[in-house]
């Protein structure tokens, strides 16, 4: 693994550590972790293969990282204060980006010494995995789908929850009764 593989993952779980403490939801909350994986796409993502079994490889861990990216981000806490979407993320919601940031930390690590090279090897040549790209784009494909559907889940709860609570705002000050009436 190089410093630049370190730097990423240690940065997408500070994302998350950040967020155990309660903040506004807004642009910025979204925009790094997108820029992130944005930076992550042009590095890694060069050279995609299809031959063999390399795209349903893809498919899985991107599905594992949706399926991990959906319960995080239910799992993380968005409730409305002073007129805006506020998020927390849960222990369990950081746990689950923890570990699935461990497995892909630590799948790198092992994957780049002799004997996880070799198990790798091995294991690709029995299920028609081409190449080693084809394991980085599924360990990307995976932690894209996390990070996007995480983000797209607590974004759309966030705005459900605003707007909800705007319409009552409204609702409330329609029927209330007027005590700025002079007589």
């Amino acid at each position: 693994m190089t410093l630049t593989d370190w730097i990423i993952d240690i940065a997408l779980l500070l994302i998350v550590f950040r967020q155990l403490r309660e903040e506004r939801l807004r642009a910025r909350t979204v925009l790094l972790p997108l820029a992130i994986i944005g930076w992550t796409a042009i590095s890694y993502l060069d050279d995609i293969p299809t031959a063999g079994n390399d795209v349903t490889l893809a498919v899985v861990f991107a599905a594992v990282g949706i399926a991990f990216g959906l319960v995080s981000g239910l799992l993380t806490r968005v409730r409305y204060a002073d007129g805006h979407a506020r998020i927390k993320a849960t222990a369990g919601a950081a746990g689950l980006w923890v570990l699935s940031m461990g497995f892909r930390l630590a799948f790198a690590v092992w994957s780049s010494h002799p004997s996880g090279a070799a198990h790798v090897a091995h294991f690709s040549a029995a299920h028609d995995i081409t190449s080693g790209q084809a394991w980085v784009v599924a360990l990307v494909l995976m932690a894209f789908g996390e990070v996007i559907v995480r983000m797209g889940t607590i974004v759309v709860r966030g705005g459900l929850l605003v707007a909800r609570n705007k319409q009552h705002e409204q609702a409330s000050a329609l029927t209330a009764p007027r005590t700025d009436v002079h007589i």
